[in-house]
């Protein structure tokens, strides 16, 4: 299944500012797990992009994999509970987006992590967020897409279908339920020549 996400382009120069959140849709994946959608929810995606592009520290990180050190092929920044967000519009993002799902999550978004993938070559393995209490309970994880649309891809633990999304410029891409704990996620590498995304993951407390 393919679900396309149709953002802004770039070349805008309007400051960030976000839409309601009426619009968002729901797919469920199977298992409890499901994933909400609403594209261009942002506007002025490219001032956001270029000033978090520009100003956020990133890091580049090694971690050990397959008994050697290998650099993790895309740069990361990480903002705890009650750390200043690079940007106001994602604190306000944040606040509008625990105030449309405190009734299903129950608790507010805490901690933003942003990656920033440069180019094709940017990815991120199969995952789920299950370090911590995604291990075992439901939870949520909200993401804010700017820059170049990028593959993301869905699919069960356990086996079963794919789902590829693509959120683009200013869009929003919520996965709920028991989606870390019976699914998980990737952003595949890719030869085509595509420009740089900014992802920003909103978590609750205790959730990685």
């Amino acid at each position: 299944m393919t679900v396309a996400l149709q953002g802004s382009l770039f070349g805008e120069a309007e400051a960030p500012a976000l839409l309601g959140l009426d619009g968002v849709r729901r797919t469920a994946l199977g298992y409890g797990a499901w994933v909400d959608l609403l594209p261009g929810w942002l506007t002025g995606a490219d001032q956001l992009f270029e000033h978090l592009a520009g100003t956020v520290p990133w890091r580049a990180e090694r971690r050990e994999m397959y008994e050697r050190v290998v650099g993790v092929p895309r740069l990361l920044a990480y903002y705890a509970d009650r750390a200043e967000l690079p940007h106001p519009v994602l604190d306000r993002a944040r606040a509008a987006l625990s105030a449309h799902y405190a009734a299903e999550l129950g608790e507010p978004f805490r901690t933003a992590g942003l990656c920033y993938y440069r180019d094709g070559r940017d990815s991120v393995a199969w995952h789920g967020d299950r370090i911590g209490r995604g291990r075992s309970e439901d939870t949520m994880v909200a993401i804010l897409s700017v820059g170049e649309p990028r593959a993301l891809l869905l699919r069960p633990r356990d086996g079963g279908d794919t789902v590829r999304l693509m959120p683009g410029h200013g869009d929003l891409l919520v996965m709920g339920g028991s989606c870390q704990r019976t699914h998980d996620h990737a952003v595949p590498k890719t030869a085509r020549r595509v420009g740089p995304r900014i992802s920003i993951q909103f978590r609750p407390r205790g959730v990685a």
